[in-house]
């Protein structure tokens, strides 16, 4: 079957099937703010459900945690890098930002592991207290969210390798930008409403 395409449009936008796909997406993306948010309002009810074991203060290095963000939010601003080579049709630049993107990606995931390990050395683990296990679930599945972009975006680089730039490629590189893009928005929230709402209250 023949998809007509609109060559005014960038070049993911071009089929119906590709705007039909994007769109589906977004419509992931709300159920997505839909999981966050259930995650956030639990950590908020347990807060200060301590239960005798660590609280912020013990815990948390804000030196490290500005690292994080400084990776999370510049990849962010890479991964647009990525997609405006792309509009302007050079595969070799959206390669190599996206390439830079996962690797600040992957910098930021290192850095988290160690943070866990940290905390779990100083005796604070998801059994600790209530408070703990709503700390690590929150952002562990942020954490997991971003080992699978960083994965979802490897395989996209192959096709990318194997066909260039076509609207399907293109559509594909252009979504994993949007789902990037969410996941550093969420990281924002952590950073403000975990990290240094912890270090004042």
């Amino acid at each position: 079957m023949t998809h007509h395409e609109n060559t005014a449009l960038p070049m993911e936008y071009r089929t119906e099937q590709s705007r039909m796909n994007i769109l589906g997406f977004w419509i992931f993306l709300g159920a997505e703010i839909v999981l966050f948010a259930t995650l956030f309002g639990v950590y908020a009810a347990l807060y200060h459900r301590y239960a005798g074991g660590p609280t912020h203060q013990d815990l948390i290095n804000i030196r490290d945690v500005l690292i994080q963000t400084v990776l999370l939010l510049t990849s962010s601003f890479t991964c647009g890098l990525a997609i405006l080579q792309m509009r302007r049709g050079s595969l070799k630049g959206l390669i190599g930002w996206l390439v830079v993107t996962l690797l600040l990606g992957a910098g930021f995931l290192f850095m988290e592991i160690n943070e866990f390990a940290h905390y779990i050395h100083e005796g604070a683990t998801m059994q600790t207290s209530a408070f703990l296990s709503s700390f690590f679930v929150l952002l562990g599945t942020h954490g997991l969210h971003v080992t699978f972009g960083i994965g979802w975006a490897i395989l996209i680089i192959i096709q990318l390798l194997q066909r260039g730039l076509t609207p399907v490629t293109t559509r594909k590189a252009f979504i994993i930008g949007l789902y990037w893009h969410f996941l550093d928005v969420v990281w924002i929230f952590i950073y403000t409403f975990v990290y240094l709402k912890g270090m004042v209250m």
